[in-house]
């Protein structure tokens, strides 16, 4: 069984780009300097890069090490089945993609009371045990965007699963719609080690406004991303956390301050705990640029990045947001105003946002001048 080195991972849905497709030599570096200090787990699912990061994986990990020195996980994913026969056959499409005979960890995707009702219809759970008897995969587990009382009906429901996966950061610890804390302590009470995703929240914890940012300056011990990534890291019964990697300077960073982890010291808690008080006086809206809402939308409407739009013309106000809003992001794609309420975005946003309210606030700030 491949060991786990350390409890910081490459999370595989942000990669290095080039012309749209992974920067294989930038990734390939990527993938030895992680592994030559002493990390080695890598998280991975079907979608991920449009579809591009479990062959990137394959070509800048899986082909140049042996099966031993890396562990992998990988997911299912809703959006590719529709019944209990499509799902033997898609893993095995994701073993050949990566290039392994088994995974590592193998999680049920992005579960929420709706998706793991199809689960269920589908016997996805079961069919997954299955391959965890065969010897197909190590390990079982969640990935989890709900309430924490879902997340506990499923951990009661099934005593099987080894270990799950959540948004968890400062800025969500105690969101009512996210429910962090509360995700983490059932975790707690039912013994399961937890993964977790969106340290940073989307980058939104690294890309912060400068008055907010200046916060963490002052406390001259490291950039914003690392207060993020040890602010999740430090708690009891964290496996991994996980950090999406899209150059070489971000690894370099990470590195820096988890090859030897601290936790966050009283001062750094505090610092925290005040960007908190500030960005929620902004009002911004909570998107993490997921995408899981841009997938069903009859209009193509890129929703996150109209997010992003608004949010930076609260903060910044500057003609910059008007510009990338109607030559960059609606060119080829709706605008908020496309929208027809259908509310197929709300039900995969595992932010829980009024999206269909939000976009309209887009529309008023940027189209009706």
């Amino acid at each position: 069984m491949t060991q786990i080195r350390k409890n910081f991972g490459f999370g595989c849905m942000r990669l290095p780009m080039k012309g749209g497709e992974v920067d294989v030599a930038q990734f390939t570096k990527m993938v030895d300097i992680f592994m030559e200090n002493g990390f080695n787990y890598f998280d991975t699912a079907h979608g991920y890069v449009g579809g591009k990061s479990e062959t990137a994986l394959r070509e800048c990990l899986t082909s140049r090490y042996p099966r031993d020195a890396y562990v992998l996980t990988n997911k299912l994913s809703t959006h590719f089945f529709s019944r209990k026969e499509d799902i033997r056959p898609l893993f095995e499409s994701q073993l050949a993609a990566c290039g392994v005979k088994y995974f590592d960890y193998y999680l049920m995707h992005a579960q929420s009371a709706d998706i793991f009702a199809k689960f269920k219809r589908c016997h996805a759970y079961e069919t997954v045990l299955e391959f965890l008897a065969e010897g197909r995969i190590r390990h079982f587990g969640i990935s989890f965007h709900d309430k924490a009382s879902v997340l506990e009906k499923i951990l009661a429901e099934y005593p099987q699963i080894e270990v799950v996966q959540i948004q968890f950061n400062y800025m969500d610890y105690d969101d009512p719609g996210v429910e962090s804390r509360k995700c983490y302590e059932v975790c707690r009470k039912y013994g399961k080690p937890v993964i977790v995703m969106e340290p940073c929240k989307g980058g939104n914890l690294v890309n912060m406004p400068t008055e907010i940012s200046r916060v963490l300056e002052d406390l001259r011990g490291g950039s914003n991303a690392s207060y993020a990534i040890r602010f999740a890291a430090g708690f009891p019964g964290i496996m991994m956390v996980l950090s999406g990697m899209g150059n070489m300077e971000m690894m370099l960073d990470n590195i820096s301050y988890m090859k030897n982890f601290m936790p966050l010291s009283q001062t750094e808690q505090a610092a925290v705990k005040k960007v908190c008080e500030l960005f929620r006086a902004k009002n911004m809206i909570p998107c993490t640029a997921c995408r899981y809402c841009t997938d069903g939308c009859p209009k193509q409407i890129l929703i996150p990045d109209l997010f992003a739009c608004l949010n930076a013309k609260k903060v910044f106000n500057n003609w910059n947001t008007d510009y990338y809003y109607h030559n960059v992001h609606t060119v080829h794609n709706g605008k908020a105003s496309d929208c027809v309420q259908c509310g197929a975005c709300e039900e995969s946003c595992p932010q829980h946002l009024p999206i269909r309210r939000l976009l309209k606030d887009v529309a008023s700030e940027f189209e009706n001048k």
